[in-house]
């Protein structure tokens, strides 16, 4: 089992991402992944699979954290249904693909380059304010099931819950910033819902898994930090409305910029 720090750590981990998938719309992959990408390889857990497995549960984590988090977003109005409704389809077919194929061919190093591109492609989204044409709108359905696709694609493969594509193409079409942030939350579920059901087939009877491990899940960190964040998430939410969100977005992206770095090493490291 767990020891004593490990838990606290990880339930500091659980309340910080709960906190900022509420207040940002993200599932907190960003800095889960690196975080138990540590642990595991504390507990001789090669790298190559402790990267995929640190995945693999961080977006565990997401199916809970998303439940908490768009209860409290939609009380305030800011989850667009019919966005849900018109990427979710495509959602479900890009995750689907890469964590039930892609995920399971790739090495662990290439993935952790991989997550540290896009969390630096986040990063930097988050500090540059660029507004969209006014004219912009919502493509129809056959444009946003190829946006689900591409969404749920990109998740799979990093093990974040998709608001570093969601929220910067909602706002690129016009949705507003809190609504785009309240949506993006909601459209965690499907995210988790099927790029776990890939990680958990394709992980399964795997030789070098840790005890108490569901495919490429870690059971005792997901249930930690789930148990955590479902306490935090409406109170990001809450905060959202209130706390300048600009300002933490470019405080966040400088975090995330340093978690890509340590994501590269590794990646790098395990190729060397």
């Amino acid at each position: 089992m767990l020891e004593p720090l490990l838990i606290f750590e990880l339930a500091l981990l659980g309340l910080a991402t709960g906190f900022l998938a509420g207040l940002l719309g993200i599932g907190g992959g960003m800095i889960m992944v690196p975080f138990i990408t540590v642990a595991l390889t504390h507990r001789g857990v090669g790298d190559n699979l402790a990267v995929k497995m640190a995945i693999a549960t961080s977006m565990a984590t997401i199916l809970f954290t998303s439940i908490s988090s768009v209860r409290a977003h939609h009380k305030r109005g800011n989850v667009r249904w019919d966005l849900v409704k018109g990427l979710s389809p495509g959602i479900l077919l890009g995750g689907a693909l890469a964590s039930a194929a892609v995920f399971a061919v790739l090495q662990g190093a290439w993935l952790a380059l991989f997550f540290a591109a896009f969390v630096s492609f986040s990063a930097t989204q988050m500090f540059i304010d660029k507004k969209p044409a006014a004219s912009r709108q919502v493509p129809g359905l056959i444009g946003l099931f190829a946006a689900g696709k591409i969404i749920g694609f990109l998740s799979g493969l990093v093990g974040a819950g998709g608001a570093f594509v969601s929220v910067p193409f909602m706002t690129w079409c016009n949705v507003a910033i809190h609504q785009a942030v309240g949506t993006s939350a909601a459209l965690g579920f499907p995210i988790a819902l099927a790029n776990v059901a890939g990680y958990i087939m394709t992980g399964s009877g795997l030789p070098g898994l840790p005890p108490y491990s569901l495919g490429y899940v870690w059971l005792p960190a997901l249930g930690v930090i789930a148990m955590a964040s479902v306490l935090t998430a409406p109170l990001g939410a809450r905060a959202a409305q209130r706390l300048p969100v600009k300002q933490l977005k470019r405080a966040f992206g400088s975090v995330l910029y340093l978690l890509a770095g340590y994501m590269l090493y590794t990646g790098l490291r395990s190729l060397i």
